[in-house]
């Protein structure tokens, strides 16, 4: 899994070392202590960002959350089940 941040060049650096900590979990408090801010500070910087208008993006590479089966599988699968117009044997009365 990978996060983009789209718009970031509209953004300060600070807002964007804000955004990336604030996108990621931490508070405004773990933010402001690590980039040795005050909390106040950390949550104008993150406010302003967000009116700049950035969006953050998850790309989750292949297929985690097995959405999407192979098609060999898909295949096999259709090739097991029986037909529905089968009929019964000619040597058998039909009831």
């Amino acid at each position: 899994m990978r996060i983009e941040i789209r718009g970031v060049e509209r953004l300060s650096f600070r807002e964007r070392q804000v955004v990336v900590l604030r996108e990621s979990g931490y508070s405004n408090l773990e933010v402001a202590r690590r980039l040795k801010l005050s909390a106040g500070t950390v949550a104008t910087l993150f406010n302003r960002a967000k009116r700049k208008g950035y969006q953050v993006v998850i790309v989750l590479e292949g297929d985690p959350l097995a959405l999407f089966e192979p098609e060999e599988e898909s295949a096999a699968e259709v090739a097991e089940e029986p037909a529905d117009d089968a009929e019964a044997p000619e040597d058998e009365p039909a009831e």
